[in-house]
Order: C-alpha cells, then structure tokens, then sequence
C-alpha cells in the first residue's frame, strides 16, 4: 500500500530517504513535474532550470515514511558537467520527453545510455511522455513509447503536469519499487544471518539504506536556478 504523504512535514520521523533523478531534453517540462509533484504546483511562466536543484516530499509507504529527493538539472549540453554528481546515490530516475516535440523522443536513448554508464545497474527507470493535455499537437505516439520502454525493461506513463495527470502515478511507481527492492535486500541480509554460525554472522556485511540522518532541506539549489 502506498499513499502520498504531506508536503513537507519536518517533524515527520523518516524511515527512508530515496534519490530519483529527471533527466531528459530542455523544455520538455521536468521542472513543472517535480513542482506538481513537490508542491502541487504548475507555473505557465517556468523558465529553464539553469544547472542543478533538488525538492523533498515526504509520503508513506508500506507504513513506512519515506523521503523522495527529487532532483532536476538541465538538459542543455553545457551543463553536462554536473553529471556524475548528479547520479550519485541515484535509486531511481524519470526519462522525460516531450509527446509533441519528436526530438525529445528520439533523445532518450542516448540519456538512457547516458545514465546507465553512471548509475548504480539495479537503478529503478520511468519513461515518462509529459504534456500529453496537447494531444492535439502530439508526434510520439503511445505506441512507439510502448514498445521502447518494453525492450529496454523500463516502465512507462504519459503524463501532464498542467492538469496533474498521472504525475503522483509515475513518482509512486518509482518510490515504490524502490521499496519493494530495498525490503527484499533487507529480507535476503537478514536471512543470511540468520542461518549463519555467530562466525560469519560477525562477518556478514550489513546493508545500510539513507535515514534521516542525510536528511536535507525541504528544498535546496545548487548554482543558479528557477522553478
């Protein structure tokens, strides 16, 4: 069971902290995702992220209080300098096009290899095709996005951070399997130990996920940034 929780709580006591990144073509609107998703919040006037930022949402899942540290850079090349950083602890991460822009498609693959040449190899990936409100002016189809996601083992949502559709679908589809896979890792440490002799248990390595002891602002930036 998952449920979205407030936005911003700090006094909420947190179980898990989780990083997912936003990647993908300038103006195919990544910042007005997280702010739908952060705040609740869509600007008509949003201009170009300019280098890096990141927002916090606190939400529940599984009964456990989970932080999503959602960060956004741009997707002009000359800011590919922040990459490492960027995908550094990165648990998961939203490939983002634009469904009228057929560029921003065409794109992904090379922010797909992009990002799996840096990020941890189990790293939980969404394609996400935002702006689907202008279906009128659309030049990637549902179909063509289906089939890419299929062979590359991705999931996949169309989106619209102007009417809020399907945005808290896509972040929970993220954080949860985030969950999923972190339970199973603590599931699968715990029984090792367990049928282990006091020898290996003493030995065994220990698996250690972020807690609030990494906890941040409810919201930070990195350079110079807007919403």
């Amino acid at each position: 069971m998952a449920s979205g929780g407030g936005y911003g709580d700090a006094n909420q006591k947190i179980d898990y902290v989780f990083k997912v990144v936003l990647i993908g073509d300038s103006a195919v609107g990544k910042s007005q995702i997280l702010a739908r998703f952060a705040r609740n919040e869509f600007s008509l006037d949003s201009k170009a992220t300019i280098g890096v930022e990141f927002q916090t949402r606190t939400l529940v899942i599984q009964h456990k209080s989970v932080k999503a540290q959602i960060w956004d850079t741009a997707g002009q090349e000359r800011y590919r300098a922040v990459t490492s950083a960027y995908y550094r602890g990165a648990l998961g991460a939203m490939l983002v096009y634009d469904i009228t822009k057929r560029q921003t498609f065409d794109h992904i693959p090379r922010w797909l290899e992009e990002l799996r040449s840096h990020a941890d190899k189990n790293i939980v990936i969404i394609l996400i095709g935002n702006k689907s409100d202008l279906e009128d002016q659309r030049a990637v189809s549902t179909e063509d996005a289906k089939e890419f996601a299929e062979k590359e083992g991705l999931f996949f949502l169309e989106t619209s951070a102007l009417e809020s559709t399907n945005v808290e679908s896509a972040f929970m589809t993220v954080l949860t399997e985030i969950f999923n896979i972190m339970n199973k890792k603590n599931l699968a440490a715990g029984e090792t130990q367990g049928n282990g002799n006091s020898a290996s248990l003493a030995g065994g390595k220990k698996i250690i996920i972020p807690g609030p002891a990494q906890e941040i602002p409810a919201k930070s930036k990195m350079c110079c940034t807007s919403t």
